[in-house]
C-alpha cells in the first residue's frame, strides 16, 4: 500500500483554493464587461485612402547621336573635305612590325645608310627591338607612312578618322632620341 505524508499534500491543495477564490468577485467581471461595452460602442476611426501620385512624363534621350565627351573636338581644319583623290587606309595591306606600336611608343635611335643605298632610320619598340624603316615603310596604329628619312627625323603621313565616317591625313614625325 502507498504510505501518503500528508504534509506533502498541503502546498499543492492551498495553491488550488487560493485559485478559486480570485475567480469568486463577481463585481470586477461585470465593470469589466462594462468597460469592454463602452469601448465597442465608440464610433470607429477611418483610414485616410493613399494620396493619388501624377504620372512623371516620360525623357526621351537623344543624346547618343551627339559626340561622347570622353573624345576631344576635332578641328575644323582637319576636317575639311578634300577636292581630288579620296584618302583611305589600304585595310588589305599586310601590316608590318611596327604597326603594332602607337607612334609615341616608338623612338629613333639613329640612322644607317649602306653604300649607294637610301638612309635608313633605326627605330626602338617598347621592348627595345630596333627596327629598319625607309620611305614607303609603315609604322603606328594610325596607318602612317614613312615619307622621308634624314638624320635627325622620320617624316610620316597618317590617315586618321575625320570624325563624319571619313579620313584624312595627318602628317608626324618621330625625332632622333638622345
Amino acid at each position: 500500500m502507498m504510505s501518503c505524508n500528508r504534509y506533502a499534500a498541503f502546498p499543492l491543495v492551498a495553491i488550488f483554493v487560493f485559485g478559486l477564490a480570485g475567480c469568486g468577485s463577481g463585481a470586477n467581471l461585470g465593470e469589466l464587461d462594462a468597460r469592454l461595452q463602452e469601448i465597442k460602442a465608440r464610433p470607429r476611426g477611418r483610414i485616410e485612402p493613399p494620396p493619388e501620385f501624377k504620372p512623371i512624363a516620360t525623357y526621351a534621350y537623344a543624346s547618343h547621336q551627339l559626340r561622347s565627351p570622353f573624345v576631344a573636338p576635332m578641328e575644323q581644319e582637319l576636317i575639311a573635305v578634300t577636292d581630288g583623290r579620296k584618302v583611305e587606309p589600304d585595310i588589305g595591306r599586310p601590316k608590318e612590325y611596327l604597326e603594332r606600336f602607337p607612334l609615341d611608343a616608338l623612338k629613333m635611335v639613329g640612322t644607317i645608310s649602306r653604300p649607294g643605298g637610301d638612309l635608313e632610320a633605326l627605330i626602338s619598340d617598347p621592348s627595345g627591338a630596333v627596327t629598319r624603316v625607309k620611305p614607303g615603310s609603315y609604322m603606328g596604329k594610325n596607318f602612317g607612312r614613312v615619307k622621308d628619312v634624314t638624320e635627325a627625323k622620320v617624316s610620316l603621313v597618317e590617315i586618321v578618322p575625320d570624325g563624319r565616317d571619313g579620313w584624312v591625313e595627318r602628317s608626324s614625325n618621330v625625332t632622333i632620341s638622345e
